[in-house]
Order: C-alpha cells, then sequence, then structure tokens
C-alpha cells in the first residue's frame, strides 16, 4: 500500500521534466515508512538526505497536496542500516573540473586554446607546452621572465590546466610569490609549519608568480629553497614567473639563483602588431563582441600594452551599445581621435590625485593610507586606474604613488574598474566627470 502510494507520487512529480529533477532523484533513494490522515513518515538512510529534504519540506508538502488533495505534514526519520552501505552517490559531492582548477589557485579564462602566439613568445609556448607533456622532466624548473601583460601567468596556468584536464587526481597550486610569504609568516606566528609544509612540498606541480618577491626574505627563502628541492626530488615540476631573470634578481641567495638557472629560463618580449591583433579578436570572441578585422588593427596600432587591449576592447563596446551590431573601423578612429582631441593640457599624477579627492571629499592622505573604508577603496581604485589609462603609468610606479606594497593590487584595481565602467553608468559618469576636470583648461 504504502510503497504502491509512493511510487504513484514520484511517476507524478517525474511528469514534469522541468519540475525540480534533482529533488526526483533524492526522493528515489528514500521510502514512506508511515501515513496518517494529516501525516506523512519518511525514512532517510543518512543524515545528508535527511537534511536535504527538510530544507526542501514545504516544496513536498505542496506537491503531496495536488496529487492526494489532502494536506499532509511531512517528518524525516534517520532509519537503521541493516548493513553498511556507500552514501547515495548523488550526496557523496565530486567536485567539477572548475572545482579543482579553482582550488589551485587557477583563473578560468587561461588555457593554451585561447593563447595568442607570435615570435615574440614562441619559445616560451612551446617550453610551456612540453612541460606539461613531460611533467618534471622536459624543464625543471621553467623560468619565465618579462614585462608586465606580456603573457607570464597566462603560459604558466594554461600547463597547469592541462595537467589537471589529464588527470584531476594531481597536485597543483599556483602561488603568487607575496602569498608564499604571507602563509610562511602566518604559520609561524600560528605554530603551524608543519601543516605549511605538507600543503606545499608534496606538489605535483608548484607555481611561483613574481618570485622575485621573496628576495631578500631570508626565513622565506630557506622555507622555498627547502620546497624546491623536495618537489624536485620526488619527480614534481615547477615553473616560476619574475619581471626579470634569476641574474638580475637583487638580494636572491646565490643557492636559489643556481636553482632557478639550472633548468630553462625563457625571456617574452611585449607582443608585437600581429599579436596584439590577434589578442584582440581572441578577448572579443571570448566576450562575444563583434569588431570588423581592420577595425582590431587599428586598435593594436594605438595600443602598445597587451593589458590595456581589453579595457580599449570594452570600452568601444559600451560606444556601440544599443547603435550599431559591431565594432568597426570608423567607430575606433572615432574614439581614439576624441582621446587624443580632449587631451590639451599636460597633467601630472599629484594633478589625478587632487581631482579625484576633490571629487569625492577626501584627503590624499586618505587614498595613501592603509584604510579599507569603502568610501576610500573605491576613489584609490579610480585614482589607480586614471594614474595608469591617462597617464600610462607603469603598474610599479602607480604603486610606489598611492604606497601600495606591490604592483599587483594596482592590476586588480584597474581590471575592476575597467569591468565597472561597463555594467555601472553612473561609475562611468563618474570617471568620465573627473576625466573632463583634467583636461579642461584652468
Amino acid at each position: 500500500m504504502l510503497s504502491s502510494f509512493w511510487e504513484g507520487f514520484l511517476q507524478y512529480l517525474g511528469k514534469d521534466k522541468e519540475k525540480a529533477p534533482v529533488l526526483l532523484s533524492v526522493l528515489r533513494q528514500v521510502k514512506p515508512i508511515e501515513i496518517t490522515e494529516s501525516e506523512i513518515i519518511i525514512g532517510c538512510d543518512n543524515q545528508g538526505v535527511k537534511f536535504f529534504l527538510e530544507k526542501r519540506t514545504l516544496e513536498i508538502e505542496q506537491n503531496l497536496l495536488i496529487f492526494t488533495k489532502k494536506k499532509l505534514k511531512v517528518r524525516f526519520l534517520i532509519t537503521e542500516k541493516k548493513s553498511k552501505k556507500e552514501p547515495p552517490p548523488l550526496l557523496n559531492f565530486q567536485p567539477s573540473v572548475e572545482d579543482i582548477f579553482l582550488k589551485s589557485g587557477l583563473h578560468l579564462k587561461y588555457s593554451f586554446e585561447n593563447f595568442a602566439v607570435s615570435s615574440t613568445n614562441q619559445v616560451a609556448y612551446a617550453a610551456a607546452q612540453a612541460v606539461s607533456q613531460n611533467l618534471g622532466s622536459a624543464y625543471n624548473p621553467l623560468f619565465l621572465y618579462g614585462g608586465v601583460g606580456v603573457g607570464k601567468t597566462h603560459l604558466a596556468q594554461s600547463v597547469a590546466r592541462k595537467i589537471l584536464e589529464a588527470n584531476q587526481n594531481k597536485k597543483v597550486l599556483f602561488c603568487p610569490g607575496d602569498r608564499f610569504t604571507n602563509e610562511l609568516i602566518e604559520s609561524i606566528r600560528e605554530k603551524s609549519t608543519p601543516r605549511f609544509r605538507k600543503r606545499y612540498r608534496y606538489l605535483n606541480l608548484l607555481i611561483v608568480d613574481d618570485i622575485q618577491f621573496i628576495a631578500g626574505k631570508q626565513t622565506v627563502q630557506e622555507e622555498f629553497f627547502h620546497t624546491f628541492n623536495s618537489i624536485a626530488s620526488s619527480g614534481g615540476q615547477i615553473i616560476l614567473t619574475s619581471d626579470r631573470p634569476p641574474s638580475d634578481i637583487k638580494n636572491l641567495e646565490d643557492r636559489l639563483r643556481s636553482r632557478f638557472s639550472g633548468g630553462l629560463t625563457v625571456d617574452i618580449q611585449p607582443p608585437d602588431f600581429e599579436l596584439r591583433t590577434a589578442i584582440v579578436l581572441i578577448k572579443a570572441k571570448e566576450k562575444k563582441i563583434e569588431i570588423d578585422i581592420e577595425a582590431a588593427k587599428l586598435i593594436a596600432e594605438q595600443v602598445a600594452d597587451s593589458r590595456e587591449l581589453e579595457g580599449a576592447l570594452l570600452s568601444l563596446y559600451a560606444k556601440i551599445l544599443g547603435s550599431k551590431e559591431q565594432i568597426d573601423l570608423e567607430t575606433v578612429a572615432s574614439f581614439f581621435t576624441q582621446k587624443e582631441n580632449i587631451k590639451v593640457k599636460k597633467i601630472s599624477a599629484p594633478d589625478v590625485v587632487r581631482a579625484v579627492c576633490f571629487f569625492y571629499n577626501i584627503k590624499p592622505s586618505h587614498l595613501k593610507g592603509e584604510t579599507r573604508a569603502s568610501s576610500v577603496v573605491l576613489p584609490r581604485q579610480v585614482t589607480m586606474y586614471l594614474l595608469r589609462k591617462e597617464l600610462r603609468l607603469k603598474f610599479d610606479e602607480v604603486a610606489y604613488i598611492l604606497k601600495r606594497k606591490d604592483h599587483t593590487t594596482v592590476m586588480h584595481a584597474v581590471e575592476k574598474i575597467t569591468r565597472l565602467l561597463i555594467k555601472d553608468p553612473s561609475l562611468k559618469q563618474e570617471v568620465v566627470g573627473i576625466t573632463k576636470s583634467l583636461f579642461s583648461s584652468t
């Protein structure tokens, strides 16, 4: 009787394929124990199933009301197991590939497939491909160096992605150099260095981005030396990135300099015109932005910094949104002509700081201070964006002006404001207003 009733209820739920497929799957794993005029008691094999269903009690009761034409309260009980069983497959959580990427510190946007190759980076690309196919034996370590925005991080993370796609059980970690330092300091403070070492020393692949940040820090260099040796001796792979070759990193211990130079060291040059054009086209495809190839070429001619290419593309897209189907040559030409015409006045970094402070009614000392108040964080990020976009200062120069510890903070701020300008019309209006005040005549 009970089993027939339950089977009928499940068939009712199953008729609507769009209706709670996950809930239906879990309900197939449980059985009714007792039913009265006002209540139905459902037996669950484990606490996980019970917890899942209790959160959906109202939904189940509503479906029962439609099915039985009676209002029934639902109660869940854990039933005794006759034998030890494996947990239900649905609740035995298996992380997705994306979950594993994120846990390993990887950004989902980086892969070999969307890395544009030209003469300026083809050696580094080939080396990264070789490492991904022969982990620990091709080039160990692989040391990639070059200026900001040349693709070091993209290539390093592409190797990690390839490894995890082939085998999700591989232990892979991408770690910025300053994070390695901070985590070590924290582990010393909390007396948990064994846990720190367990996290880092038994990896199949360790990538440290901006390794130059560990230079001059004796304890950190000591720990990294042993981490390096532990991974390499067990057949693991190490990839390092930096803004300069090992020989030029000041205050780096000689034994580390020797280890870093012991594999393959590759210089990645700034992107040439052809590569910049390819980057524009790849970014446009990723973001589903239609663009004429001649327009892409003109953007590549006008913008030398590869990180600024995406910002220019998004700014152009914002201009045509709702009026044109694609970014064409005319739109790009007009965009860059207007940018040149507006800048009739020579401005300096202090001018930008003063203009932002005046607009948001805060003091320059607040921008350069440590406060994380929201009323200061956004103006500080806008300042970084303007110093970068309007004065074309380097990331480390902007960091120095605003007394930030490293250039990655500036990179994050510029990317964030660039994205927000597309989504937030009010912020765009604010930034345009500040920019106009900077370049208007005194």
